[in-house]
């Protein structure tokens, strides 16, 4: 009885506050709405060229899709071709190898050019932080086009002058699974370690000079600096670098596309470099196979999702460990 005479007593109360609240207008409507209408040009947008392509290429992937001819629906059979397909896995064997191969000794090297580049002796830093990002301004296809050159087999600058003065019989980088990872890895290497080095350089800045000094004070010397300090202050940006050095190193495709040449999107006559990306691309544009082209789209783009949420479990689990 007296919860009853309560809840008629909170109703009677809260109806009179509403009496009292005169009706929005017009204009107080409209403001309220601006915030919505501020940030609808990017929702927008990321629908007309994100969102939509993304589901279009799903619909496209059920169906047996031809541009010369009538799309017939398949359903699934796409995706199921795709899992029993030994290209399929080959390309993705291939794009995994050529990342391991040029993401850690890049990683590496951009740490220890970042440490460099955060010297407090050295001259012109400006100038040297702007020529480490030169290879981002470079033309990917001109990059292609000159490391091709270099590891040519009979007349390349890599066989002239690291492998015959030493007596070993010329490489054909193009022949072997293995030494046309390594090539294809060093294209990747050189284009994105200056650009990561920068990216350590920033958060190097960031590190307080006092973890240093104490350092210092207990006996450090720059080595065990780096070590026990500057590096444990970069896990949150080395674990940044990574994850994302994983998703573009799964989607690489013009490297390994000009270092084919005439090879064109198989990656060698033996499929041996042959990455996901440029699957996709022999299916969808040289055997015009658009639904199964769809297919090995949202197979990859599926990866990168599962590497996407790996990067935010590991990033949540650090700021926990921090904190």
């Amino acid at each position: 009885m007296m919860s009853q005479h309560l809840t008629d007593s909170v109703g009677v109360v809260r109806a009179n506050v509403e009496a009292d609240v005169p009706p929005r207008t017009l204009k107080q409507r409209l403001r309220s709405l601006a915030p919505y209408a501020y940030i609808s040009p990017f929702y927008i947008i990321f629908f007309i060229f994100g969102a939509f392509p993304i589901l279009f290429t799903f619909w496209i992937a059920l169906h047996d899709w031809n541009p010369l001819g009538e799309p017939e629906f398949t359903g699934t059979k796409n995706f199921v071709n795709l899992m029993t397909d030994p290209r399929f896995w080959n390309a993705t064997k291939n794009t995994f190898s050529i990342w391991f191969i040029s993401t850690i000794p890049q990683l590496l090297l951009a740490l220890g050019l970042a440490t460099l580049l955060n010297h407090q002796l050295l001259k012109l830093k400006t100038g040297f932080r702007m020529i480490v990002l030169s290879p981002q301004i470079t033309s990917v296809l001109a990059v292609g086009i000159i490391f091709s050159q270099l590891f040519g087999r009979d007349f390349g600058l890599i066989n002239t002058a690291l492998v015959e003065p030493f007596g070993f019989e010329r490489i054909d980088f193009q022949v072997g699974t293995l030494s046309s990872h390594i090539a294809v890895s060093t294209m990747v290497m050189w284009r994105w370690v200056g650009y990561n080095s920068l990216i350590y350089l920033a958060a190097m800045q960031a590190i307080p000079k006092s973890l240093y000094e104490c350092a210092a004070i207990d006996g450090a010397n720059k080595f065990r600096q780096l070590v026990h300090v500057t590096i444990p202050q970069l896990r949150s940006t080395i674990i940044f670098t990574v994850i994302v050095s994983t998703i573009g190193g799964m989607q690489i495709f013009a490297e390994p596309l000009v270092f084919s040449g005439i090879g064109g999107a198989q990656g060698g006559n033996k499929r041996q470099f042959q990455t996901l990306t440029m699957f996709l691309y022999e299916q969808g544009f040289e055997r015009f196979k658009f639904g199964y082209a769809s297919a090995i789209a949202w197979a990859l783009f599926l990866m990168i999702v599962l590497f996407a949420l790996l990067n935010y479990f590991v990033t949540q689990r650090i700021s926990q460990d921090e904190n």
